[in-house]
This record gives C-alpha cells, structure tokens and sequence, in this order.
C-alpha cells in the first residue's frame, strides 16, 4: 500500500484571490514505513510574498525569483503522487491549493476520497485537545526542534512520524529488542506490532507405553520406506 504524506507553502490563504503554492514538499510511504523516496519543489509564485507569509516559511521573492514556474512542475508532481492516497494535515487547505493550479493546467481535480485529513484523525482520537502538527509533535514525543519555520518537506517527514502514531504507533516491523514479548500481525493493516502478551513456554507431554507400543508395531507394517526409520 503506497500513501504520500504531502504539504505545501503558500503566498498566503486563497488561490481565488491570487494566492499560489510556492513549495511542495512530499514523502513516499509503502506499508506504513518510510521509503526515503522523496519530491520536493520550489515554486516562483509569479507574484510578490506578503510579509505574513514570508515570515511563516522564509521564503522571499528573491529565493524564489529563479526557482520553476507551476507549469513547468505539476506534471512531475502528478506522476510523483499517482493515484495513490495523500495524507495531508488540514488536508482542505492543501487540497483547495493543489486542485485550483492543476485545473488551471487542464488536469482533472483531485477527489477528495484519495485524501487522508490527518487532523481530522487527531480531533476524533484527542477530541478537545490542541491538534496542530506542533502540538502532536510534542504529544507523541517526536523531534521538532529544526522546525524553527515551516517547510513543505521537513513537514511532510514529521507528518510522516506523526500519522503512524496517530495509526497505533511506532513499533512497526521487526524489533531487535530481547524481551518476552512477541510479535503479532494487526489484521486492520497487515503491520507486524508487539505485543504484550508472554511467550508461552512449550508443554511437555508424557506418551503412555501403549501408545508408543502401538505406534511401533504400526510403523513396521509401513516396510523400510517409513520416514520415522529413516529419521534414526
């Protein structure tokens, strides 16, 4: 199962009003676990940035200014995403973003059921509880301290973090830890997790003299082609 956790950067907050996407930033995920496999644009926005904006993610028109127009990269972003689920926190933002410039291009938008709204997992899961990426960040014990502005794709890898713990958690494949649990596959995903649960230990069990009398007699009517004599 192949998901992209995906955000972007903007001018500001409405493509209907000028604004436009300058960076993208996304993460490929296969099975719930991060591939490395990665794509991450900047995006000269053909306009000026708003110093509100500017001082969210820090970028200025003069980064900007040489950096490829959305024409020239929303095809590599399509083929990049495919049709496979995009996980997005505010997913509605992004989205309105995203599906106003590639059907500026003359793409079809994209559906909203190939979207996965990650804040919406964290107000049903924590209801009342603060739910930005910062404030899950810091719930699940996840490193944020490079975040000193937002950026597409640095956001993308701690959503990438934060959405496996909103799933169940981390512990996710093998595990190299030599305690007394063990591993057991979660049938909603198919991931492997531990559990809690002691190993039990084999049980022994007394065959009676009969029994094996029996078993004998049995296995010499079977000629010398009988695996439990070729076993010996």
């Amino acid at each position: 199962m192949r998901e992209i956790i995906l955000d972007t950067e903007t001018t500001g907050m409405d493509p209907f009003t000028g604004d436009r996407i300058v960076e993208i930033g996304c993460v490929e995920c296969i099975n719930h676990i991060v591939t490395g496999e990665t794509y991450h644009v900047y995006i000269n926005p053909e306009r000026d940035m708003p110093a509100e904006a500017a001082a969210v993610h820090g970028l200025t028109e003069e980064i900007l200014k040489d950096k490829p127009v959305f024409a020239e990269v929303y095809a590599d972003f399509l083929d990049f995403i495919g049709n496979d689920k995009l996980v997005i926190h505010n997913a509605a933002f992004d989205m309105k973003f995203i599906n106003h410039h590639i059907t500026e291009m003359g793409a079809p938008a994209i559906p909203d059921k190939q979207v996965i709204d990650t804040l919406t997992m964290a107000r049903q899961k924590f209801p009342g509880s603060p739910a930005s990426l910062d404030a899950l960040c810091k719930r699940f014990q996840i490193d944020n301290s490079n975040r000193t502005l937002h950026g597409a794709l640095l956001d993308s890898e701690l959503l990438a973090e934060v959405y496996l713990e909103l799933l169940g958690g981390r512990q996710v494949g093998l595990s190299l830890d030599n305690d007394d649990s063990k591993s057991t596959t979660d049938q909603a995903d198919g991931l492997e997790r531990k559990s809690k649960k002691p190993i039990r230990e084999p049980r022994i069990f007394d065959i009676p003299d009969d029994e094996l009398a029996a078993h004998a007699q049995m296995v010499e009517t079977l000629g010398d082609k009988a695996l439990w004599k070729k076993s010996k």
